[in-house]
């Protein structure tokens, strides 16, 4: 246990933060999405 970096390159590590950042990205534009949504509603 010499390697005491939080992960590594080797076992797809990149791919799951490109995946984790894609659904950051989707959640953050379902929320503006909502409120663009309600706003029209209300109006």
């Amino acid at each position: 246990m010499k390697d005491t970096t939080l992960f590594s390159w080797d076992n797809g590590s990149f791919i799951m933060i490109v995946v984790f950042g894609l659904v950051i990205i989707g959640l953050v534009a379902a929320v503006l999405i909502m409120m663009n949504s309600d706003k029209k509603i209300k109006k």
